[in-house]
């Protein structure tokens, strides 16, 4: 080679070799992020660096294949990603739950949580090997840069200079290169956490096997029976997110649009040995002794098993997420909670925004470090939030009674505060609103009570509960204007006023859940362990309160319990609702 030949090659490199955002991962993280600034910043060079190659398996062996409300709307609408999810995706048929019944013989005894028909906004399954290669093949055609097949062997964060430096590993050699930003999105590899510490304990614990087999399992098939199969008018149970759960346990089953379907096994730590599982036929044996009916199944099939992979002591948080000195975590290289209700990919979407909201604005000239600590601090409180749903609460999965109020619970908050605020652009404009900031920590300190309220009544009362339906939308007509408010493209004005009417109906709900609860046990004086607790709860200035608030609401806008009671409503409900 001449020397004016290699220098003009290296000039070239060093064109090539200089990039405004680095993303340390090409996953689900990494890849929607890389969109997501490129498109809010059309200018901006990104490289995105990931270790496998692409393209990827169908029914790849990752997690995250379920979306619920938030995630669906930052792939579809944010991402305008909708004629691939409705082409070459599954739409969900929302969240299904089988309680434990006698032995789990015969489906049709379980007591079934689940919508009959179409929710309007949809969400939908997701093959992640499928979806992953369409977004690759996305990446350089909106001028984004990719290295897959190439390691990350040097994180060099340099704040005090205008890039950080980066020394990479592919099939070309060593290369490295110089960044203005930094993108962790490398998963559980945590490749930043890990070099700055900032790994965080929490206190739920929880482990997981799961497998694909390649086979469309239809849980419809189970039984013959015609009232049961006759339950669901639109829709196919097929395309739930399907769980059965029991005690301490809950299993997944999710079909793929690769005609694969995904099935996982989530249990707690103490009181499932995850030795019991840890292995294909020690799982499979684990299924036979707790779900006959799905370990028959997968026997049947078992010669089309695609994979097997198992995950100990899944959960955890993280210190820091966002940086002024340009680095952020995004995904599971920040926080992983847990898989029940989908939030991974829904903090995947709200961590996203926020570090593209970070990201460009400093881009663009800003000074962003208030800004960085204020999105810090909003993340970490959603993470919060959803942790808390979780933590201690698996004892509680085979009362179906308490759990069928705590995911309607569950999922009015959710509709209620995270969505309506994700779906109008609100959380990384919080910090500018004292009203609606004062209305977070309200929702948030409002639902870590109720999910002790759950623990506390689930110590005292699990009555057994067989054939019984709750279709969460006959349950509550208002659950539907939750569900639809979240898209309801309100001003600024009115979107405030209608959080604090949302965080107002939370208080009402959660008064109406204590006092329904006092109501059932107080007149049971033999039940010591009740009458100690009732006599708890009323003394509690914050149960007091919520108390209150729901006497006050019911008068002008009452609501039925049909939702803490597996539907059926209480004498004391009927009258204040005709009166």
């Amino acid at each position: 080679m001449s020397e004016a030949t290699e220098n003009t090659t290296q000039e070239q490199q060093t064109t090539l070799d200089e990039y405004d955002v680095a993303i340390l991962g090409g996953g689900q993280a990494g890849l929607t992020l890389a969109l997501q600034i490129k498109q809010t910043r059309p200018e901006t060079s990104i490289v995105v660096i990931e270790k496998q190659r692409f393209p990827v398996p169908e029914a790849a062996h990752k997690v995250g294949e379920s979306t619920v409300e938030i995630m669906a709307h930052y792939l579809r609408d944010i991402l305008g990603l909708q004629e691939h999810l409705q082409t070459q995706q599954l739409r969900k048929f929302g969240l299904r739950m089988f309680f434990s019944a006698a032995g789990n013989q015969d489906i049709t005894h379980r007591v079934e949580y689940g919508q009959i028909a179409e929710a309007p906004l949809p969400s939908y399954q997701l093959d992640r090997g499928r979806f992953e290669n369409t977004l690759s093949q996305l990446l350089p055609e909106r001028g984004i840069t990719l290295l897959d097949g190439t390691k990350v062997q040097q994180i060099d964060l340099q704040p005090q200079s205008e890039t950080h430096h980066l020394r990479l590993d592919g099939e070309q050699g060593e290369r490295e290169i110089n960044v203005k930003w930094v993108v962790d999105a490398s998963g559980r590899s945590s490749l930043l956490k890990r070099q700055l510490g900032l790994a965080k304990k929490v206190g739920h614990h929880a482990n997981s096997a799961w497998f694909r087999v390649n086979y469309a399992v239809d849980i419809n098939d189970w039984s013959d029976d015609p009232e049961w199969k006759g339950r669901v008018t639109n829709g196919e149970r097929r395309l739930s997110t399907n769980h059965l759960m029991g005690p301490g346990y809950w299993i997944w089953l999710i079909p793929l649009s690769s005609n694969s379907t995904s099935i996982g096994i989530v249990a707690d730590a103490e009181m499932h040995p995850f030795e019991g599982f840890n292995l294909f036929e020690r799982a499979l044996s684990w299924l036979h002794e707790r779900e006959p009916q799905l370990a028959q199944v997968v026997e049947e099939h078992r010669e089309q098993i695609q994979d097997f992979r198992v995950m100990r002591d899944y959960s955890y948080s993280c210190e820091q997420v966002y940086s002024e000195e340009r680095w952020c975590l995004t995904g599971e290289a920040a926080v992983a909670i847990d898989p029940l209700y989908s939030p991974g990919g829904d903090l995947i979407a709200i961590g996203n925004g926020l570090t593209c909201d970070l990201v460009t604005r400093y881009l663009d000239g800003e000074d962003i470090e208030d800004l960085a600590a204020a999105h810090n601090q909003i993340f970490l409180i959603f993470s919060e939030v959803w942790l808390v749903a979780y933590e201690k609460q698996y004892p509680l999965m085979s009362n179906a009674q308490v759990m069928v109020a705590k995911v309607i619970w569950d999922t009015i908050i959710y509709w209620a505060f995270p969505g309506l605020l994700f779906f109008h652009d609100k959380i990384r404009r919080l910090g500018d609103s004292d009203g609606a900031l004062a209305n977070l920590y309200r929702c948030w300190n409002l639902h870590t009570r109720v999910q002790q309220f759950f623990r506390e009544w689930h110590s005292f009362d699990q009555p057994e509960a067989t054939d019984t339906f709750a279709d969460p939308y006959s349950l509550m007509d208002f659950l539907v204007d939750l569900h639809n408010g979240m898209a309801a493209n309100l001003p600024d004005d009115e979107l405030e006023a209608q959080f604090a009417i949302n965080a107002r109906l939370l208080e009402q709900l959660s008064g109406q859940l204590v006092q329904t609860v006092i109501d059932k046990h107080e007149g049971r004086v033999e039940d010591e362990a009740a009458q100690e607790q009732i006599r708890k709860w009323r003394e509690e200035p914050f149960i007091a309160e919520v108390l209150a608030i729901y006497e006050e609401e019911q008068r002008t806008n009452p609501i039925d319990n049909s939702w803490i009671t597996l539907g059926y409503q209480s004498e004391r409900e009927k009258q204040e609702i005709t009166r």
